[in-house]
């Protein structure tokens, strides 16, 4: 009989750390309140036997009716630590309705101890180990193999620091092992504030057990429920049952297929995605065709102006020119606040793209542009290896022969779980943050246009800033009235008159940016 391990470990780590005063009461309260001559507040719907009996009768019926807007004005912080990269991508972060401020592995050096075991047989446990040990010992080795390619380029950068200095001997590390952390398993640990609200806690539960590792979903999820249960006995006194794996969407969809044609679709799936990707990381594939003309038509139509006083060009100036649109140079986002900001929602663009697991990480905390993000094992090629190599590697060859050897292996370990019997959903947890992803993006020009400024500049993750160079690229040549107005953040400021161009203090990247065109960006650190 084969030992199978029943939990992860080790147990990950949930913390209410805030939470809204009274939020049972206060549900029933904002929904009373829609039928009132006057507000009704939480003490009022909890004061004797009778109005609670009502309160709960209320707060049942306004649930299974779902009128769920009552529980999504009590907000829960969590604090979160030994969790998974892959459960923070896979579910935590995969949806807009969260905020999150979590530990970085750009500017945090990753410990070799902090990582996650999933409920492997226990004959796996060894070489799983053994390859988490490899990769953290290939993580410290590539720093150090890229530390002369950082350095020559900072010399070039910037000729008059002295880079013996604590603060630039540190960026030094920093923009370093932001590199090397490529080979980091994404079973690697992170911790975060996680704050969400009660009706996000609600959905989370009803989905904790679907793609793409459920059991540690399960564990976090129920460990949050708990806690709020803690706080307020009553707020889940309606909660719904969590749906298991096999009642999830994704997994009914798998089961109507054959499972030796599942077997060889992977392969097939990344050559068709990649032939129409081409050489691009992330391609234009379909937007509004009168993009211009309805912003232009919009603009004119909030300032009720008719087309003879104010042409196409003149509209689009007014919105999307920093020079003269100051909220564009504001270190605060007032876009979708502004009544002709507004106007940038109506042109619309959807890119195919592919990224890293790590690049995807921070990608999709731009939660304002989603994307349908894969079931990932149905991405992965368990004998060939797929990852994305940066630029920096590229340029340093030891670092690029390590990289290469260290992946073979990797596969190698990978294959040997998957086929001595392991769950693809186990051995997962090994994939490196370098695995890419492969899905399609799609959002309004309102917030790709905060998307592309911020990731436009040098500081930006590698990839990210790729990638929104070449979807720049792609908007300026299909409608160069709305292109021609994309730049970094630097650009932005010098356009609208605003001193210092570069925001950034110390992290200046070392380049003018704001004199070039996105054409011209070109980067290695």
């Amino acid at each position: 009989m084969i030992a199978q391990r029943t939990t992860i470990t080790p147990d990950p780590v949930v913390i209410l750390e805030n939470a809204f005063q009274d939020p049972y009461n206060n549900a029933v309260a904002t929904a009373r309140t829609c039928y009132s001559s006057q507000v009704i507040h939480a003490a009022d719907v909890s004061k004797d036997d009778a109005t609670r009996a009502r309160r709960d009768a209320i707060a049942q019926s306004i649930y299974k009716a779902g009128h769920h807007t009552t529980i999504q004005h009590a907000t829960f912080q969590f604090v979160l630590d030994k969790v998974s990269r892959q459960v923070i991508w896979s579910f935590l972060h995969s949806h807009p309705f969260y905020n999150s401020e979590q530990v970085s592995q750009r500017y945090v050096e990753m410990k070799p101890e902090n990582f996650t075991i999933p409920a492997l047989q226990e004959e796996h446990v060894e070489r799983y180990t053994q390859a988490i040990n490899e990769l953290m010992e290939a993580y410290k080795e590539l720093s150090r193999l890229l530390e002369p390619t950082v350095v020559k380029e900072f010399k070039r950068l910037f000729p008059v620091r002295n880079l013996e200095e604590k603060r630039w001997k540190s960026a030094i590390k920093k923009r370093c092992q932001e590199v090397a952390r490529y080979v980091l398993p994404v079973a690697t640990h992170a911790h975060l504030y996680h704050t969400i609200s009660g009706l996000t806690l609600h959905r989370y539960h009803r989905l904790a057990e679907q793609f793409d590792v459920p059991l540690e979903q399960k564990i976090i999820i129920g460990k949050m429920v708990e806690a709020v249960n803690r706080f307020d006995p009553e707020f889940f006194k309606n909660i719904e049952d969590s749906l298991p794996l096999e009642q999830t969407l994704e997994y009914q969809v798998l089961q109507t297929f054959d499972e030796n044609a599942r077997c060889c679709w992977p392969k097939a799936f990344i050559r068709e995605f990649d032939r129409d990707l081409g050489d691009l990381s992330s391609r234009l594939i379909d937007y509004k065709t009168n993009s211009e003309t309805v912003l232009a038509q919009s603009v004119r139509s909030v300032m009720g102006v008719p087309q003879s006083a104010m042409s196409d060009k003149e509209a689009i100036d007014w919105v999307l020119n920093p020079a003269k649109n100051p909220y564009l140079s504001e270190s605060l986002n007032l876009t979708s606040l502004s009544k002709l900001t507004r106007t940038l929602v109506h042109p619309h663009f959807t890119f195919k793209k592919k990224i890293s697991h790590t690049a995807d990480s921070q990608d999709q905390r731009h939660r304002m542009t989603p994307a349908s993000r894969p079931v990932l094992i149905r991405q992965v090629l368990w004998d060939e290896p797929d990852y994305i190599v940066p630029v920096l590697i590229k340029e340093t060859p030891e670092a690029l022969e390590l990289y290469q050897t260290v992946m073979k292996r990797l596969w190698e370990h990978m294959s040997t779980l998957v086929n001595g019997g392991e769950s693809e959903t186990n051995v997962s947890y090994l994939l490196p943050n370098a695995f890419p992803i492969r899905f399609e993006e799609s959002g309004d020009l309102l917030n790709f246009h905060h998307k592309w400024t911020h990731r436009l500049c040098y500081t930006a993750q590698e990839e990210i800033w790729k990638t929104s160079q070449e979807e720049v690229l792609q908007i300026q040549k299909i409608f160069p009235q709305i292109g021609k107005y994309f730049g970094a953040p630097c650009w932005m400021r010098q356009e609208a008159g605003v001193r210092p161009f570069c925001p950034e203090g110390d992290r200046f990247c070392g380049v003018t940016v704001w004199k070039l065109p996105v054409s011209k960006y070109r980067r290695l650190v």
